[in-house]
C-alpha cells in the first residue's frame, strides 16, 4: 500500500489520500468527531484571539478534538475535550459553527474518513492543571495565524470567516 501521508515530502491533500482509497467514499465508514474553537476577546474592540493545540503524536497545529461520548451531547463532548487538552472552560454554543473533513489514522493503523462538528467556547477560565497537560502545545494566536498553523482546508476556512455568536 502507498504511503497516503506524504508524497515528495509534503502532507498530502485530503482529495489525494481520498483518490489514493476510494472505497473510503463509498464504503459508509465515515466517523463522527468533535471539536472546540476556542476563542477569547482581547483588548481591542470587536478583536478575538483562537486556541490552537499541537497533536499528540505528530505535534501539527489542531484544535482539540475527539469523539463523541455516551450520555453526552456533541456540545458537551466538545466541552469536555477542550478542557482535558487545553484547561479551557466557558460557556459552549449548542449549535455547530461549521463542520469539516479530514483522515484520521486509527491505532491499528487503518485510515478512516472523519466528519468534525465544531463548536464554540468562549474561554473565560484556564486551568493550571488538565488531563493532557505537558502533553501538547497550546497559543492563542489572532485566527490569520491559526488558520496559516492548522493543515485542514476546511478548518481553515471556518477560523477565518469565525465570527463569535
Amino acid at each position: 500500500m502507498r504511503d497516503i501521508k506524504k508524497e515528495g515530502g509534503r502532507p498530502k491533500t485530503l482529495l489525494q489520500q481520498l483518490a489514493a482509497s476510494p472505497e473510503k467514499l463509498f464504503s459508509g465508514s465515515f466517523r463522527q468527531q468533535v471539536a472546540a474553537l476556542c476563542f477569547r476577546f482581547t483588548q481591542k474592540p470587536g478583536e478575538i484571539e483562537v486556541l490552537v493545540v499541537t497533536s499528540r503524536e505528530s505535534g501539527r497545529w489542531v484544535i482539540p478534538k475527539g469523539w463523541p461520548m455516551k450520555n453526552k451531547a456533541l456540545y458537551e463532548a466538545a466541552a469536555i475535550e477542550a478542557e482535558q487538552e487545553a484547561g479551557v472552560r466557558g460557556p459552549v454554543r449548542k449549535k455547530a459553527v461549521g463542520s469539516y473533513t479530514y483522515l484520521k489514522t486509527l491505532e491499528t493503523g487503518a485510515v478512516v474518513p472523519c466528519i468534525v462538528d465544531v463548536f464554540q467556547i468562549e474561554a473565560r477560565e484556564t486551568a493550571d492543571k488538565f488531563k493532557e497537560k505537558g502533553q501538547r502545545r497550546s497559543a492563542w494566536v489572532s485566527p490569520d495565524e491559526a488558520a496559516r498553523r492548522v493543515r485542514e482546508v476546511e478548518l481553515k476556512s471556518l477560523i477565518i470567516e469565525f465570527a463569535p455568536r
